[in-house]
């Protein structure tokens, strides 16, 4: 292979005008993690109700909840991105039609949602997960001192079922900031379609994507050593992670 390894290349400018390449992949891992943060989020707020309503006695709640999880568990992410994205404007109104494919940041937004439904789906699995590994004596000492359902899910299921599940929601999270990298499909300007642009402009495809891999691994290294830490401070004693 006669190909030319030009290193210098993160420092040379780029021709968007924002510095050098070595700033448009800071500036497309900046966007990542913004993204990422954002749609977890999202994903924690859903993922934790569609959960809670998936052990819910009622079964109505529980089939809504069922309904969720498959809907948005088993459609590809790339998919469900270009419905929001591309199919959503076109149903609405023509007036929202137009004001969503106006509206600024629609790829970030468009993502964000997308991505974050999408991952809230498996936190309620987890979080369904967990609450059903509890002794169901917990429910029922919650009964006989009088707290109602919400209370009783509010001041003891939750707290123990979210430190169970921990590990599990960490490996989600270090996923939602990999998925971010499919939103380049969307116009997305994140980590990955920084380093595609990279490699347009100056033909050094080596040197741009393994700068992008090198990011994404230090960036999941501080995300995982960060978890760790916190797993070992909530830790329930004889549960994973616990001393």
């Amino acid at each position: 292979m006669n190909y030319h390894w030009n290193w210098r290349i993160f420092f040379e400018p780029s021709p968007t005008g924002g510095g050098s390449y070595l700033d448009m992949l800071f500036a497309g891992l900046w966007l990542t993690l913004e993204c990422a943060i954002a749609a977890w989020i999202v994903a924690l707020v859903c993922g934790s109700l569609i959960g809670v309503l998936r052990t819910l006695p009622s079964r109505g709640a529980q089939a809504f909840g069922s309904a969720y999880v498959e809907l948005f568990r088993n459609m590809p992410l790339l998919v469900q991105l270009f419905l929001w994205f591309f199919v959503l404007p076109e149903l609405l109104p023509q007036s929202w039609g137009l004001w969503l494919k106006q509206m600024p940041n629609a790829p970030f937004v468009t993502t964000v949602v997308g991505l974050g439904l999408f991952m809230s789906a498996r936190v309620a699995e987890q979080l369904r997960a967990g609450i059903g590994s509890l002794p169901r004596g917990q429910r029922y000492a919650a009964a006989a001192l009088g707290l109602t359902t919400a209370q009783t899910y509010r001041y003891i299921l939750l707290p123990i079922a979210f430190r169970v599940i921990l590990p599990p929601l960490t490996s989600e999270f270090l996923n939602t900031i990999k998925n971010t990298s499919v939103a380049i499909t969307i116009g997305l300007m994140e980590l990955t379609a920084e380093a595609r642009a990279m490699q347009e402009f100056s033909f050094q495809v080596f040197e741009a994507f393994t700068a992008a891999t090198l990011l994404y691994l230090l960036v999941n290294l501080v995300v995982v050593t960060a978890m760790r830490l916190l797993e070992r401070m909530v830790a329930l004693p004889g549960t994973v992670g616990s001393r």
